[in-house]
């Protein structure tokens, strides 16, 4: 695809800082027009470039989604991780305040929360997204393989996985409707009665077995 050559002003910008800036003008216009009124012409408005700029770095509106679904993600481990930091370090307590950042993330990000688990646009064949996509779903798989395991109740991969598929299920249904302003009795709490909540019914997901051991 052949693009525009950009404006002296836009050459002169580091690489990465108008890579960032692209990225951050792209959110807003996701946020304030959603997906169906996303479009380069508004990005380059947003990061005032040249309405080339977005094209020369990401190719076309899919291309930037996917290059912000994949920023997503990375703030997405990141929540998590800010969540585990502050929970005891048993692994069901890591569990749960994982399951936490994952409700809380949505709750503060509900379009880049759309953009990555409920739109069609971003290449997940991308190999930046794959990646980071790949890399949650593997913290995922690891910290519910050690509440299994500190339990002394070792599964095959098979069982496991179901055990990873009701986890996530769980996280993603409750940041779904919390987003979608359902669930009220649940929304409506304070934010860190909230949170209470949200862990003990990820916990739930995973019962609870006896310590063999």
């Amino acid at each position: 695809m052949k693009t525009k050559s950009l404006t002296n002003d836009e050459r002169s910008y580091h690489h990465g800082n108008l890579f960032s800036a692209l990225l951050d003008a792209a959110e807003e216009e996701l946020i304030e027009r959603g997906m169906e009124g996303f479009s380069l012409r508004g990005v380059a408005k947003r990061a005032e470039v040249s309405h080339a700029a977005p094209a020369h770095h990401f190719g076309d509106a899919n291309g930037l989604l996917t290059a912000l679904a994949a920023r997503g993600f990375e703030r997405f481990i990141q929540r998590q991780r800010d969540f585990r930091q502050r929970a005891a370090p048993d692994p069901r307590a890591q569990l749960e305040a994982s399951g936490v950042g994952y409700v809380v993330f949505a709750l503060e990000s509900p379009a880049i929360f759309r953009l990555m688990f409920s739109s069609d646009r971003p290449d997940f064949d991308d190999p930046d997204l794959q990646r980071v996509a790949e890399s949650a779903f593997d913290e995922l798989v690891e910290h519910v393989r050690g509440v299994t395991e500190d339990q002394g109740s070792p599964k095959k991969d098979g069982a496991m996985m179901l055990d990873v598929a009701a986890a996530w299920a769980v996280a993603h249904g409750l940041a779904d409707l919390l987003v979608a302003g359902r669930l009220n009795t649940l929304g409506s709490l304070a934010p860190r009665t909230r949170d209470r909540r949200i862990a003990a019914i990820i916990g739930r997901a995973i019962p609870v077995t006896p310590n063999r051991r």
